[in-house]
C-alpha cells in the first residue's frame, strides 16, 4: 500500500451533508446492497441516513482515499482490509483509535478468534518500525477497526446437483472420501467433473489444499516443522514425503487447463459448469453468486484431513477479512459509532452476511445462525473454537524470506504437471527452506 497523506481541518464527513446523514465507503461492490439494506433499518431506528458508496478495484479505492485526504472530503466510516489497510490508514492519521470505544460488551458479539483483530499487537508495532513498513505510525494497543467479515482459505465448493447424481449428498469427512468424490465425478462428467483452483498463482494449491490437509494429517507442531530450520524434519523427511504422496492423489482430477487459469478464471469455470469442484476461501462464495451461480446448488466444506490424521476433527480458525474503521476527523463521531455498533448486532450481521454472501464475525447462537442460510452456516460451523485449529494467517513458523509462490511452483511441477516425483519435490522444497533460513541468519 502506498503512503497516505492525512488532511488538515475537519473531515469531509461534515462537507455537504447535514447532521442526519453519514457517508460510508467500501471497496467491495458485493457489499453495497447489503450495507444499504442495513442502512434503511438504521434510519428507521435512529433517523440518521447512511450514504454507501463503493470504489473499486482496490487501487481505485486507495486513490480515492488519498485524494479525499488532501481535500478534507473523507467519509465518516470506511470498510477496509483488516490487519493491513486499517493499520496503514490508522498510522497515517486517517482512521481513529477506537480502543476507548470498543468495550467487552461490543467485542463479545464476535467469534473469540477475531475479537482482537484491528488492535495493534506488540508484534504488529515492532513490524511497523521496519524499513518500508506500510503501517508506520501505529501505536501499540490502538484499535483501528472492528471486524465486519471473516473467513478462511481451504474451502471446497462442490456442485450439489452433480454430486447427488453420483451418490454424494453429504460433505466428505476424510481426504479419502474427498478423493472418492473426485473420482466419481470424473467418471460421470469427464473433464467437467474436475477440480479447479487457479494454479496460474501456484501458491493457491499449496496453501488452500495441501497445507490444511497436511496440518490435519501431522498436527500443528509436526506440520510447522516442515517449514523449520531442521532439515531432518522437512519435506524430505518421511512425514514430508507422506504429505506429498497424499496430496498427489488429486493429480488425475484437475480440470483440463487448470495450471493456466487465474483464481478468478478458475472460479468462473466452476460457475459456468466447466468444473464440478472449486477450492478457494469463504470469500469465493460472493464471486460465484455475482457471476450467476446458484448458491443453493452448493455443498461447502473445508479440505478434510485423512482418516489416519493426527487431528481427525480438524477445525478451521477464522481471521478477519474486512473491518469497519471510523475516520479520525469525522464531525459525526457519535453517529458513526452508533452505525458501526448497529452493523455488529447479531440480527443485522446475519442479514447482511446472507445478502452479501459473506461470513459475518458474530458468535451466533443456533437460532441466529439459521438466518445465515445453509451455505454460510456450514462455513461458519467449520470454524469451531479449538485454539489449535488451522489458521492460514499465522505464518510465524516460516522463514521471513519464504516465498509461497516459488514453493508452490515447485509443487505444481509434481501436480498437475507431473514433471517431478514426490521424492524430487520434497528434496527441492527442503532445499528451498534451508536456503531461506540461511539467508535469514540466526
Amino acid at each position: 500500500m502506498s503512503v497516505l497523506v492525512a488532511g488538515c481541518g475537519s473531515s469531509g464527513g461534515g462537507t455537504g451533508s447535514g447532521r442526519g446523514e453519514l457517508r460510508m465507503w467500501t471497496f467491495k461492490q458485493s457489499h453495497v446492497a447489503a450495507f444499504r439494506a442495513a442502512a434503511e433499518k438504521f434510519t428507521e431506528a435512529t433517523g440518521t441516513k447512511v450514504d454507501v458508496q463503493a470504489y473499486t478495484p482496490d487501487d481505485a479505492f486507495l486513490t480515492k482515499i488519498q485524494a479525499a485526504a488532501r481535500t478534507n472530503d473523507l467519509p465518516d466510516v470506511m470498510e477496509v482490509h483488516a490487519k493491513g489497510e486499517d493499520f496503514a490508514l490508522g498510522g497515517a492519521g486517517l482512521l481513529a483509535d477506537l480502543s476507548d470505544e470498543v468495550d467487552a460488551d461490543w467485542t463479545k458479539r464476535f467469534l473469540p478468534q477475531v475479537r482482537g483483530d484491528g488492535v495493534v499487537t506488540p508484534v504488529d508495532y515492532e513490524n511497523s518500525l521496519t524499513e518500508g513498513s506500510k503501517s508506520l505510525g501505529v501505536q501499540r494497543g490502538d484499535r483501528y477497526s472492528i471486524p465486519v467479515t471473516v473467513g478462511t482459505q481451504g474451502m471446497v465448493y462442490l456442485n450439489k446437483e452433480r454430486a447427488a447424481k453420483v451418490g454424494v449428498t453429504e460433505p466428505p469427512a476424510t481426504w479419502e472420501e474427498f478423493i472418492d468424490v473426485l473420482d466419481r465425478l470424473k467418471k460421470e462428467y469427464g473433464g467437467r467433473g474436475g477440480l479447479t483452483i487457479g494454479l496460474k498463482s501456484p501458491s493457491t494449491a499449496l496453501e488452500w489444499i495441501m497445507q490444511p490437509m497436511a496440518y490435519g494429517l501431522l498436527g500443528k507442531d509436526r506440520f510447522e516443522q516442515l517449514f523449520g530450520r531442521d532439515a531432518g524434519k522437512g519435506w524430505s523427511s518421511p512425514e514430508g514425503r507422506k504429505v506429498l504422496d497424499t496430496y498427489n492423489q488429486v493429480t488425475p482430477y484437475w480440470m483440463p487447463g487448470s495450471q493456466s487459469k487465474t483464481i478468478d478464471e478458475a472460479d468462473l469455470a466452476f460457475a459456468q459448469g466447466k468444473a464440478s469442484v472449486d477450492v478457494g476461501g469463504t470469500y469465493t462464495l460472493a464471486f460465484l453468486a455475482d457471476n450467476g451461480y446458484d448458491v443453493g446448488n452448493l455443498l461447502t466444506f473445508p479440505v478434510p484431513p485423512p482418516a489416519a490424521a493426527k487431528m481427525p476433527d480438524l477445525q478451521m480458525s477464522p481471521f478477519s477479512l474486512t473491518g469497519l474503521g471510523m475516520v479520525k476527523k469525522t464531525a459525526k463521531r457519535d453517529e458513526a459509532l452508533e452505525w458501526m455498533r448497529f452493523l455488529s448486532r447479531p440480527e443485522i450481521a446475519a442479514t447482511f452476511g446472507k445478502q452479501a454472501n459473506d461470513v459475518p464475525p458474530n458468535d451466533f447462537d443456533a437460532g441466529q445462525a439459521k438466518a445465515l442460510g445453509p451455505v454460510l452456516n456450514s462455513m461458519q460451523s467449520s470454524f469451531g473454537t479449538d485454539p489449535e485449529g488451522y489458521n492460514p494467517s499465522v505464518t510465524s513458523y516460516r522463514p521471513n524470506l519464504y516465498d509461497a509462490g516459488k514453493v508452490g511452483a515447485v509443487l505444481a511441477q509434481m501436480t498437475p504437471l507431473k514433471t517431478l516425483s514426490t521424492r524430487s519435490t520434497g528434496a527441492r522444497m527442503s532445499s528451498m527452506m534451508k536456503s531461506y533460513w540461511s539467508e535469514q541468519g540466526s
